[in-house]
């Protein structure tokens, strides 16, 4: 029985948890991650302020178990792909494919990596959380990146630096680029427009005629 109990006990914890997450999800969507509080979420949940903080220390820890489930979408898409350090980001397929996984994972699951940049601008800039938060983010870029500088091509400027600066362009783009029926881009084309603007940044300015036309 005591068994029994403790198994009970789990799982309701674990229904609860789940519950607060999903309402998270729904309200970040609709309201945004700033315009959210604590006892919306309950209350769209179904469930008490104290139970809240018997899973969550506050608003952002349930947010950082919200990347967590972004995050594992992206290693769910990676499976079975090989992801070597040696990817050459100046090829446009391979870079391509980069941004497409990153954006694509980010469109599934708009509410959170809305409420991820929310969280992350209305930040004191002091704090330098945004630059940890895309330094972290864009750590395999940096690593493909730095297998280039290594292999003695010339990029625009320090890997971390540009790593950061994709990161920054890709969150900041699906923030502002909405989702139809109300507007936006496709994203096939914003994919190709983004990899081909980055792919021009990495190689360099295009060769010139000899007349300079």
């Amino acid at each position: 029985m005591p068994q029994a109990s403790t198994a009970g006990r789990k799982a309701r914890a674990a229904q609860t948890r789940a519950a607060l997450v999903d309402a998270a999800r729904g309200l970040f969507s609709d309201r945004g991650y700033l315009n959210t509080k604590i006892t919306d979420i309950t209350a769209a949940a179904g469930r008490s302020t104290g139970s809240f903080y018997e899973h969550f220390a506050g608003k952002d820890e349930l947010l950082q178990a919200l990347l967590a489930e972004m995050e594992g979408a992206i290693d769910a898409r990676m499976v079975g792909l090989e992801h070597p350090r040696d990817h050459d980001l100046t090829d446009r397929d391979q870079l391509r494919d980069h941004i497409g996984v990153a954006w694509t994972v980010m469109r599934q699951n708009r509410p959170v990596a809305l409420a991820l940049f929310q969280a992350m601008v209305a930040d004191d800039p002091g704090t330098g959380r945004a630059w940890r938060d895309l330094r972290e983010q864009t750590a395999t870029i940096r690593e493909h990146l730095e297998y280039l500088a290594e292999r003695g091509h010339r990029l625009p400027g320090d890997p971390e630096l540009i790593a950061v600066a994709m990161g920054a362009m890709l969150v900041t783009l699906n923030y502002a680029v909405l989702t139809p029926p109300g507007g936006g881009e496709d994203d096939q084309h914003v994919v190709d427009t983004l990899t081909d603007l980055l792919l021009h940044g990495l190689t360099g300015p295009a060769s010139r005629p000899a007349d300079g036309t």
